[in-house]
């Protein structure tokens, strides 16, 4: 609608230049001016009440065009507050969850959760077809003396994590274990060392950064701190109020 728009077009336009790291300087003199006057304008229209969905066909434009908005009122701005994905009614069942990660003293002897997570993936077309895609991504050579292409690795688990219904994920990630040699498994399942593991650690910090640089990976931490946020009935909302 904006991009039809003969206004809201141009405003947007510029407002993307002066999120830009060299805006300004592409802007020319009076460039402060013009980026408020196109703050100002564009916060009267339907652009700036708009979300994104995830998973949408031109998601990262969609997330650009957020971004470039709401990073230029908020400054130091708390990604909580600022979410860029329309909100989806969450259909958990909680009691089911509990039940998986908890498990029972009979169950435990008698059945192998995690097993049965494995087979039932397995059977679900999506679920085995995902699964096997980034297992042989993260456990094949990258060919320059590295253990796998961690990209690739990532890449791939991450797919399988927004295509593969939940009763699947879930059940391979909380399935319990009594053992050592069982909790292993099952990370090395769902969380493969190739997707974490390097020669060198890097730097949360700079991690973070580099995450915020990119209008995707910002949004998904904004997901991550959204929906993990501590709800107001929570120990740790508590806590952090004191």
């Amino acid at each position: 609608m904006c991009s039809s728009d003969d206004t809201c077009s141009p405003r947007l336009r510029t407002l993307r230049q002066c999120v830009a790291g060299d805006g300004s300087m592409k802007l020319g003199p009076g460039a402060r001016s013009q980026c408020a006057n196109a703050v100002t304008a564009l916060l009267s229209s339907p652009l700036h009440g708009c979300q994104c969905k995830r998973g949408m066909k031109r998601e990262k434009n969609c997330l650009s065009i957020y971004w470039s908005l709401h990073q230029s009122m908020l400054h130091g701005y708390n990604l909580v507050e600022s979410y860029p994905y329309e909100a989806v009614e969450k259909t958990y069942d909680y009691v089911r969850l509990a039940s998986i990660a908890a498990g029972s003293e009979v169950g435990m002897t008698t059945v192998n959760r995690c097993l049965d997570a494995a087979k039932a993936c397995n059977v679900d077309e999506t679920c085995q077809k995902l699964r096997t895609e980034y297992v042989s991504a993260c456990i094949k050579p990258s060919g320059k003396s590295a253990p796998c292409n961690v990209p690739k690795c990532n890449k791939a688990l991450r797919k399988f994590f927004d295509r593969v219904p939940a009763e699947y994920t879930h059940e391979l990630l909380f399935c319990p274990c009594t053992d050592t040699a069982c909790a292993e498994r099952r990370r090395q399942t769902i969380v493969p060392s190739c997707s974490y593991e390097t020669k060198e650690k890097p730097n949360c910090l700079t991690q973070l950064r580099t995450c915020k640089a990119d209008y995707v990976c910002r949004s998904r931490w904004a997901q991550f701190q959204y929906d993990c946020q501590p709800s107001e009935q929570s120990d740790s909302k508590k806590t952090f109020e004191k």
